[in-house]
């Protein structure tokens, strides 16, 4: 048993918590709902004591708090608390993990499940609701590797590794549900969403459409006012306050908004009073809470289980930090289970929401199994080809997925293969993984002989706005499903679900239309090619939304990337 903690600080002056803790000297554990106040009483307890306790509170132990709060049967311990004296230092990484998830709801259901809440919503029962489902995987390795690779995908925040014998949880939530340190409470509910972007400008476009979007701010309110009102049920007299709204927070694959409330607690009160006020939280119920519950246990036909519960610390003394549990896997045996959800108000749009689970999921497939960074470049005569725009290409991808990035290592090992084939033309692979660690590899390689054959893609390319599509990775399944199967076709045309077209499975294309060379830019869903990025700086060629009916127009096509260079093409 093993329990590893690695919490943000929450506001300038708080301290970060990361430390590790062995098999615990005491459980605590509720397993029906009067035994919930008593856990975390005994909880407070023993901090006062001196002693850490760390643990978990399911969803379904909301009733402890109020009968009024409906739930399902819990499928494992409401509360769950391991008791123990001192941390104990970080460990080392542990080997690696891989994980393959299920496509979770269907879209005909996801569908109904909208309809539903639009009603209620009409019908004037409830401002919003949080609509989740289960994601179900299975995972091969040791559940503390996924969680290492689960920090890596989605870093800072709140995570938590907790193995309490009969399941282990996962949790690298980045919302705080509160941090309290027996008289200043605050709150920190996160509603609003958006993706992130291909480029800085489409990023920094798709934040401030977030931050002015009047849906997604209405949402935030609704649970601010929510959160307001459960806070006043603790706090002293004019206390509470709301000191910064509508505050954004990157995410690796989603723009996150946030607020703040905060209280002073009267005299008295407990971790108990606490849980009693706020638990669970509005940003995962909905408002008004009591009715969104009722609502809640009708669409989902399963218990949450610790997803929408929280993951927290007491520490020594009293202080109490607890995350809200999203973003969070349990694991049993070698099965994995991961909720997603969003919250739905009248004007949200079942194809928004969609979108939006597509994209919260995103820290999930990037843990699933491991891969390693990667750039192929031209080795000629002894002299790597565009090798620093190829090393600041992957410096880029190394700072997007929080790689180690050591550039004189990288140099030494491309150094290394120019001094061992200083003659003729070589294929360079040069690899980063995970841990910082490199390898380098060279093919023999001949001149492509041109007109190049490309043949456009059957069907769209679903991840086109994928990290693994904008990074150049060794994670390809998305391409290799494209690939060429057949003599003489060099490579396939891919083309985005909105019908615009994209790249190659290899290289970057143009269209000469008007007597102008066009590339697909890059919101279109593409890998920002270092030989793209040199002929756009020269003036050869020019970005451009093209759609797959603009190749009935164009006048030349062209297959290019750093490693063949520029080449003619046609369709096959």
């Amino acid at each position: 048993m093993q329990t590893l903690l690695d919490f943000a600080a929450p506001a300038v002056g708080d301290l970060s918590l990361r430390c590790a803790f062995g098999a615990p000297r005491q459980e605590l554990v509720a397993r029906s709902l009067d035994q919930v106040r008593p856990v975390l009483e005994a909880v407070q307890a023993q901090a006062r004591q001196g002693r850490w306790c760390v643990g978990y509170l399911r969803y379904e132990a909301a009733p402890a708090f109020d009968p009024a709060l409906a739930v399902h049967p819990a499928d494992g311990p409401l509360a769950w608390f391991g008791v123990h004296d001192a941390p104990q230092p970080w460990p080392e990484a542990e080997g690696q993990a891989q994980a393959q998830w299920d496509q979770g709801l269907s879209r005909s259901a996801f569908d109904q499940g909208m309809a539903a809440i639009h009603r209620a919503i009409a019908d004037g029962q409830l401002y919003q609701l949080n609509y989740t489902a289960p994601l179900l995987g299975r995972l091969q390795g040791s559940p503390r590797a996924l969680f290492q690779a689960l920090r890596r995908a989605q870093p800072g925040g709140y995570a938590a590794f907790i193995d309490s014998g009969e399941e282990q949880l996962l949790s690298v939530s980045p919302e705080l549900f509160f941090d309290w340190d027996g008289a200043r409470l605050l709150a920190r509910p996160m509603k609003g969403t958006a993706p992130r972007g291909a480029t800085p400008e489409q990023d920094a476009a798709l934040a401030e459409r977030l931050r002015s979007s009047a849906k997604e701010r209405a949402e935030n309110v609704m649970i601010v006012d929510l959160l307001r009102n459960d806070l006043s049920r603790l706090a002293l007299p004019h206390t509470v306050r709301v000191p910064e709204l509508f505050r954004l927070e990157a995410l690796p694959s989603v723009w996150q908004m946030t607020s703040d409330v905060v209280a002073r607690t009267r005299p008295g009160t407990t971790l108990a009073d606490v849980f009693a006020a706020l638990f669970p939280c509005g940003s995962v119920t909905g408002a008004p809470k009591v009715q969104a519950m009722r609502l809640i246990r009708e669409l989902e036909p399963e218990p949450r289980g610790v997803y929408c519960g929280v993951v927290g610390v007491v520490r020594p003394g009293g202080a109490a930090r607890f995350n809200v549990a999203i973003r969070t896997v349990t694991a049993r045996g070698g099965q994995l289970r991961c909720g997603i959800g969003s919250g739905i108000t009248a004007d949200a749009t079942a194809e928004g929401e969609w979108q939006e689970w597509r994209h919260k999921r995103a820290f999930l497939d990037r843990a699933s199994q491991p891969f390693e960074l990667l750039e192929t470049l031209a080795l000629e005569d002894g002299v790597p080809r565009d090798a620093a725009a190829h090393l600041a290409r992957m410096a880029r991808a190394a700072a997007h997925f929080g790689y180690p990035w050591d550039e004189a290592s990288l140099r030494q090992a491309l150094d290394a293969l120019a001094r061992a084939h200083p003659e003729g033309l070589w294929r360079l692979r040069l690899l980063l993984d995970a841990r910082g660690g490199v390898q380098a590899q060279a093919y023999a390689m001949q001149a492509t002989l041109q007109p190049v054959r490309l043949k456009l893609a059957d069907r769209p390319l679903e991840q086109a706005d994928s990290e693994f599509v904008r990074f150049k990775t060794t994670r390809r399944a998305h391409y290799e499903a494209f690939e060429p199967t057949m003599p003489g076709w060099f490579d396939t045309l891919l083309w985005n679900p909105r019908g615009e077209l994209t790249e190659c499975t290899r290289g970057n294309i143009a269209l000469n239309i008007d007597g102008r060379w066009l590339t697909p830019a890059l919101e279109a869903g593409l890998l920002d090619g270092v030989g793209r990025q040199r002929w756009l700086r020269e003036g050869r060629v020019a970005e451009a939304l093209l759609r797959v009916e603009d190749l009935g127009r164009a006048s030349g096509l062209a297959f290019f990337n750093s490693l063949r260079g520029w080449l003619a093409a046609e369709l096959c």
